[in-house]
């Protein structure tokens, strides 16, 4: 198993936020986690990437403890985009990219960066973004600039198994790129990557993941193959929501409709 958590629980302040949550992802799958706002969402994923230490519980990647990991070992493997990246320094595009290969330092070669940088902005449809100044773009460009970095960070070495996660990846795209970016991540994981992310919205999650994981206050409250988990009852429960669940009419992945 490339990633596993393993019964994590976490409070805030004397608030239970995640209480014995499990979840699991191997290479060459992409996993979606849905919920409502406040379910624990992000503080699951900043548990899975290590920015947060859980009260109670475990996370492995790679069958080795979390902690373990040296960190630029581990930057190298495993990268996180989260909401949003600040950044008001005039960097150009380009080299907002090149800052995730320091994580290579070493490693790899000026001239080997540099074309894993061009790479992965024309991976996701930025190379044209590759000279402007970063504080200029829009939010959209912004986050194809950032998912671009992370990209860079694990981009193969060494045959090793990769991890990407993603927190909200979609927010600031409009309609065209928010399925841009979840094909570019169905494309990961169909070379091998191990995909998270969290995601707001049901249908969007269905058309691209292999797996569904529905979070609900605090709780895992269904987990598996889309179809077993995108459920009228299972979305009733997790969202208070009435909705009738039907087969998308040309691939027949579930999609939700209200009631």
């Amino acid at each position: 198993m490339l990633l596993e958590a393993r019964a994590l629980r976490f409070a805030r302040r004397d608030r239970s936020i995640l209480d014995g949550v499990s979840l699991a992802v191997e290479a060459g799958e992409l996993l979606v986690v849905i919920g409502p706002n406040g379910a624990g969402k992000s503080t699951l994923l900043h548990l899975l990437s290590g920015a947060l230490a859980p009260a109670d519980g475990e996370v492995a990647f790679d069958g080795q403890p979390l902690g373990t990991w040296p960190r630029a070992a581990l930057a190298r493997r495993r990268a996180v985009l989260p909401q949003s990246s600040e950044l008001s320094f005039p960097f150009r595009a380009v080299e907002v990219v090149l800052m995730g290969r320091s994580a290579h330092a070493g490693t790899s070669s000026q001239a080997h960066d540099r074309e894993v940088v061009r790479q992965a902005l024309e991976a996701v449809d930025a190379q044209h973004l590759a000279e402007r100044v970063y504080p200029t773009l829009s939010g959209g460009e912004r986050q194809r600039v950032q998912l671009a970095r992370v990209l860079a960070q694990i981009w193969p070495h060494g045959g090793e198994a990769r991890l990407l996660l993603l927190d909200e990846p979609t927010n600031n795209l409009d309609l065209s790129h928010q399925h841009q970016l979840l094909r570019f991540a169905r494309r990961l994981a169909d070379r091998e990557v191990g995909v998270l992310a969290v995601l707001h919205d049901p249908n969007l999650a269905a058309l691209y993941a292999d797996r569904l994981a529905v979070l609900a206050e605090g709780h895992i409250l269904s987990e598996g193959p889309v179809a077993e988990v995108l459920t009228e009852e299972t979305v009733g429960r997790a969202f208070g929501l009435d909705v009738a669940v039907r087969p998308h009419p040309l691939s027949g992945t579930p999609q939700l409709f209200t009631i």
